[in-house]
């Protein structure tokens, strides 16, 4: 019987919504339950392009925006080919940050519209469920270490904020809203829901491609 591949889930949100510490708890309770999962984060910051959007990102370098989006694309791309092999062994992958963020981020800025900023990205693997933790910038703006990088301004976020609502009307995508302003084990468990029942759907059928 040829294995059941593993699904592609995406948490996005605004910066300190907490997506890390609730990827984290993920893996680790799919792991817990007998479930091969594995956690993956864009951008990836130790491949060599990783390692130029870390620069950027720390203001440690200034980069024109079409070439940063386009970097950032390339560091999704560059890890296809490690992607598929997990989700074809069956392994799912839990993705802290993915093409939404490329496109919210930087149609974000003036003079980008949305379908350039999605183009680059057209044909990634397509995720199975995308968890948008929904949180007031406001709010995430109180939250420990904001303001350490480049696009962590309330102001800017409150955009980036209006971009992701553009892109949850998108109904070809599987997205789901999850309020962030709850407490760290009430958002837990209402992802692990949602996760598990995205899992056993993705199974039997083939990987799909992105906004194609």
């Amino acid at each position: 019987m040829a294995c059941k591949r593993g699904a592609l889930i995406v948490l996005e949100g605004v910066d300190r919504a907490g997506k890390t510490t609730q990827c984290n708890r993920l893996v680790e309770a799919l792991q817990l339950s007998g479930r091969p999962a594995a956690m993956m984060k864009f951008p990836d910051r130790t491949t060599t392009i990783g390692k130029l959007i870390n620069s950027y990102l720390e203001s440690k370098s200034d980069l024109e925006d079409h070439t940063v989006h386009l970097l950032f694309s390339a560091n999704r791309w560059e890890l296809v080919p490690l992607m598929k092999k997990k989700l074809e062994e069956g392994t799912t992958l839990i993705i802290d940050r993915y093409a939404f963020s490329g496109v919210a981020f930087t149609s974000a800025k003036p003079g980008f519209s949305m379908n350039w900023c999605m183009n680059p990205d057209m044909g990634l693997p397509k995720p199975d469920l995308v968890l948008f933790l929904q949180l007031n910038p406001a709010t995430a703006a109180q939250r420990g270490q904001f303001g350490t990088e480049r696009y962590e301004t309330s102001s800017f976020q409150q955009i980036v904020q209006r971009r992701f609502e553009e892109l949850i009307a998108d109904t070809s995508v599987n997205w789901q809203v999850i309020d962030a302003s709850q407490s760290i084990d009430e958002v837990h468990e209402n992802i692990k829901r949602l996760s598990v029942k995205a899992m056993n759907a993705a199974e039997d059928w083939p990987i799909g491609e992105l906004w194609t």
